[in-house]
């Protein structure tokens, strides 16, 4: 009896690991992770004190959250019908209630700490997360797709500027490099689940392309992302230029690889964008 009791306390706890490793791998941790270092970066770099860094940070990351978990959540018959064995929720027993109360808790934090960095930054962050939902919710089906991306990721580094001291107005291109980063992100995204998309119905943009049309939408959508994100400030300098030569490389390069390196590729690229945008500044002229 006793042994029974102390191997089901011991079980406990590596259940619950288990459940916290598989909520973990629910909420897309790669593009979340990304996209909170990159708008945390922006915020560093244009001058927000540490608390205001430490706002954006967590602002943004509990709105990926919500719209990483909010996905695999809506998403979850499409993707046991389509044999998704990298779906927790379809293979690792993750109870979609769970799922749906880490979404709920992420998405309530994310409302608050919007706001400390402003109305005009909060509003804009909470309509970039409101995009993500939108695609959750529909739009990844249809010739639209494209549209919640390029919506939200012109308003993230808006959203970030509009949180600096006397909440300038962005400058023009960088909404304009997020928002052609951020589409080129979305074709290169969906690479590696073409084939479980075909079989489940899913017939957003990419998917309408095929898979060669999906390279050549990523790699022209990014490299005129990084010629916006380098030549748009103004006055480049040759280290600039060179690094956007390096960088048109390796989106060329990138996305000639498998699926899923060829994403990573995409999330090099935004990054090495996010850190020239960071040493050109953020403030408007």
């Amino acid at each position: 009896m006793e042994a029974g009791r102390q191997a089901a306390t011991g079980a406990a706890p590596r259940l619950a690991g288990g459940r916290i490793v598989a909520l973990v791998r629910a909420c897309h941790p790669e593009p979340t992770v990304a996209v909170t270092l990159f708008a945390t970066a922006l915020a560093a770099a244009g001058g927000r004190t540490r608390a205001g860094v430490v706002a954006v940070a967590t602002a943004v990351g509990t709105g990926q959250l919500s719209v990483g978990w909010g996905n695999d959540l809506v998403d979850r018959g499409r993707d046991a019908a389509g044999g998704r064995t990298d779906k927790p929720i379809v293979v690792d027993g993750l109870a979609p209630g769970t799922v749906a109360g880490a979404t709920a808790a992420a998405l309530v934090a994310c409302v608050p700490l919007s706001f400390l960095s402003g109305g005009r930054a909060g509003s804009a962050h909470l309509a970039a997360v409101a995009g993500g939902w939108a695609y959750n919710l529909g739009l990844k089906a249809t010739p639209l797709s494209v549209a919640p991306y390029a919506v939200s990721f012109a308003l993230l580094p808006a959203s970030v500027v509009l949180g600096l001291p006397g909440h300038p107005t962005p400058p023009w291109w960088l909404p304009l490099a997020g928002a052609l980063l951020g589409s080129g992100a979305h074709f290169a995204n969906v690479l590696p689940d073409l084939d479980a998309d075909a079989r489940t119905g899913v017939r957003g943009l990419p998917q309408r392309l095929g898979p060669a049309g999906v390279r050549a939408s990523a790699a022209l959508l990014l490299a005129a992302g990084s010629v916006v994100a380098v030549l748009g400030p103004g006055d480049p300098r040759g280290w600039q230029v060179g690094a956007l030569a390096a960088v048109s490389g390796l989106t060329g390069l990138g996305l000639r690889l498998g699926d899923r390196q060829a994403f990573r590729a995409a999330m090099a690229v935004a990054a090495i964008d996010v850190a020239l945008v960071a040493a050109a500044g953020t403030r408007p002229a």
